[in-house]
């Protein structure tokens, strides 16, 4: 429990979460450019978000994307709800640094 609470303790991770909590996945290069931070304090981040199971990540070509874990427990997810709520609005969006159309021309292109 005190690796999760810790893990919500920190304004980058909780701007992430505000990303990911609606659902959806996002790359690194989403977050860091939303959250003005760097590629590698953005994936240590993630990796401590991960660690405490608030997120799952999945490999996609060069990126790594993360999404809320829908296997968290109720009781926990709804604790990350109350902190959102308390925490006011998201980051504006992202452009499409890594977007599926994106990696699709890349694909179509090589």
């Amino acid at each position: 429990m005190s690796e999760f609470l810790q893990a919500l303790a920190d304004p980058v991770r909780l701007g992430a979460l505000r990303i990911l909590w609606p659902g959806g996945e996002h790359c690194v290069c989403e977050l860091m450019e939303r959250l003005a931070v760097s590629q590698s304090r953005m994936s240590r981040h993630m990796k401590t978000l991960k660690l405490a199971g608030v997120v799952i990540d999945r490999r996609d070509a060069q990126w790594v994307r993360y999404r809320r874990n829908p296997d968290l427990a109720p009781e926990l997810a709804a604790v990350v709800d109350a902190v959102l709520a308390a925490e006011g609005e998201a980051p504006p969006p992202a452009s499409s640094c890594c977007s599926t159309d994106q990696i699709e021309q890349e694909r179509i292109m090589a």
